[in-house]
């Protein structure tokens, strides 16, 4: 049975009876039906854009939603360590890392597990709450470590990065390609510097506070720490070569040991003949080698004002300089010849070195 529509109240009152259907004439009750057709044409118009009304109410609480959170509350993207900038010594390790996020990051965290103890299986020490791109965390000696980090914000903490191995047996470092100058050539992993035949355009030799200039040098980006650090350089017997220390803002237009912000071992190879000389300030003293070393050994001594030489095949002594050092020095290496250089760090520290302490 068909349901009549439900009116609203005030159309069953106000109107004539013959519209209402109840008239007795019957010409005037002949004219209900059409009034009535007309009166539910606009009611049911009403409740037409009643209903779209609600439909697209609907819809745009459905598209709220729908529609992404902002920025700032979503996790940031876990960041990504720069591998090649790691320093490290026995006690501590620097760790850099690029953020790689367009979402707000509040602070970071590094994570760490120490990877051959097995008393410390799966055990992670984390350092909370920093708030720039690098950290200094301070490390046992003699140990391997597998090292993460995340970013934090209101959104939560990220994903862990990739993960880094450090190992505390000793310093490590890679040469600084901001300092090298530019008729020197790193390699790939940082570890060997290489002076060729090619003659430098004079565009490329400005003076610069950050690159050597005059002098084919480059330093090494050592970890900021005091405390004793030993590496040791490769060298070529028949080239011209420089090995020492020197501050980081050491004149660039100077040669290695021509200042006192410097100290150097330099050795100069003509007519078959090999010179040595101890340098700082421009003085050296008077001293003889008579084995030429093939690899040199340099301990730098925060904790006596050290430095000191050794040729490590024969395990024998050169020459120890006492300095002033009050403030971070750098290793520095320079090549007066074409030849090359190559840095082996992160070692041990050998015993007959322990006996210039």
């Amino acid at each position: 049975m068909s349901q009549r529509p439900h009116l609203p109240p005030h159309w069953g009152t106000g109107f004539p009876t013959w519209i209402r259907g109840r008239g007795r004439d019957a010409n005037t009750r002949s004219l209900a039906p059409a009034f009535l057709f007309i009166a539910l044409n606009v009611f049911c118009g009403q409740t037409a854009v009643m209903l779209v009304g609600q439909a697209l109410d609907k819809l745009s609480r459905q598209e709220q939603m729908v529609i992404p959170p902002p920025l700032s509350t979503l996790a940031p993207s876990p960041p990504v360590i720069k591998s090649n900038a790691i320093r490290s010594c026995e006690e501590a390790a620097l760790i850099c890392w690029e953020s790689g996020n367009l979402n707000p990051v509040d602070s970071y965290s590094v994570e760490l597990t120490q990877a051959e103890t097995p008393e410390a299986s799966g055990v992670t020490e984390s350092v909370v709450g920093i708030p720039t791109c690098e950290a200094l965390v301070q490390l046992q000696p003699r140990q391997r470590y597998t090292i993460y980090v995340r970013a934090l914000s209101v959104g939560g903490p990220s994903a862990r990065s990739d993960p880094v191995t450090v190992c505390t047996a000793g310093s490590y470092f890679h040469l600084d390609q901001r300092t090298c100058h530019p008729g020197l050539t790193v390699s790939e992993d940082g570890f060997t510097v290489v002076r060729s035949e090619r003659k430098t355009p004079a565009k490329e030799l400005l003076p610069s506070y950050t690159r050597f200039t005059r002098c084919f040098a480059v330093m090494g980006n050592l970890i900021p720490v005091r405390g004793r650090h030993y590496w040791e350089v490769e060298v070529d017997q028949r080239s011209d070569y420089t090995v020492g220390v020197a501050f980081e803002d050491v004149p660039k237009q100077e040669d290695l040991g021509a200042n006192r912000l410097s100290w150097c071992m330099r050795h100069r190879f003509a007519s078959s003949r090999h010179k040595y000389e101890f340098l700082h300030n421009q003085a050296t003293p008077d001293i003889r080698i008579t084995v030429s070393p093939r690899k040199i050994g340099i301990l730098l001594d925060y904790e006596n004002s050290k430095l000191s030489f050794f040729n490590v095949d024969i395990s024998q002594h050169l020459y120890t300089f006492s300095c002033q050092l009050h403030q971070f020095v750098h290793p520095c290496f320079s090549l007066e010849k074409p030849g090359c250089l190559k840095i082996h760090n992160g070692i041990s520290m050998p015993k007959h070195v322990t006996f210039y302490f």
